[in-house]
């Protein structure tokens, strides 16, 4: 961006993503004074820059001077994709969970709908976590499966550091049925992080969007 602008500038994104995980669409925000003629060009020019990285620009938009990538989103969906098979992956190698042992997908939805609503989630949250309050708001928890892949997808306002993935991993350990569905409840109330279950590993997590 700067060799277009000329300018040093700050880019804001909406959120944090441990490393591995996937952003199928993020949402980022900068200032400039740099006046852009042609928006096609302009997102060609950046898009060369960035190929080497992996990331693609799809869209620009102008915004007011208050905008705020992070503070102003409404809503953010999260994606985590299992493949429960004993087969290990290929094609999805490190863009999945890869699961052997068969998982019980009706205890996992059972899970899910506990998790749902407003409450203190600091059992899933990370010590390193900066977030002023445990306290988020679910508005949704599915869970879905299509032949060997299963797919949870969660959305909330905003999340915890490593809430989603220690989520799953409890879920996880619930499908495994090394826990029961009263374990499972009382570890989510128990707000303690020693409870929690190991978080599932990044390669399966997607950020899908950012809604503002």
């Amino acid at each position: 961006m700067t060799k277009i602008i000329k300018n040093k500038i700050r880019l804001i994104g909406s959120g944090r993503t441990d490393a591995g995980v996937h952003a199928i669409e993020q949402s980022a925000h900068f200032k400039t004074h740099y006046f852009i003629k042609k928006k096609v060009k302009f997102i060609k020019s950046i898009n060369f820059f960035l190929f080497k990285h992996k990331v693609s620009i799809l869209e620009i938009k102008k915004k007011k001077e208050s905008f705020h990538s992070r503070h102003n989103a409404k809503i953010r969906i999260y994606k985590y994709r299992i493949i429960n098979r004993e087969a290990p992956l290929a094609l999805e190698n490190n863009r999945a969970w890869n699961i052997k042992k068969k998982l019980d997908i009706n205890l996992m939805k059972k899970g899910a709908l506990i998790l749902k609503g407003t409450r203190d989630f600091s059992t899933f949250r990370s010590a390193s976590c900066s977030a002023k309050s445990p306290i988020k708001s679910l508005t949704e928890v599915k869970v879905k499966k299509i032949k060997d892949a299963i797919e949870l997808q969660f959305i909330s306002k905003s999340f915890l550091q490593q809430q989603v993935r220690s989520m799953v991993g409890c879920l996880k350990y619930l499908g495994e049925k090394k826990w029961s569905l009263n374990k499972f409840k009382q570890v989510m109330i128990s707000k303690k992080r020693s409870s929690c279950a190991p978080p599932a590993p990044p390669q399966g997590l997607y950020l899908l969007k950012v809604k503002y």
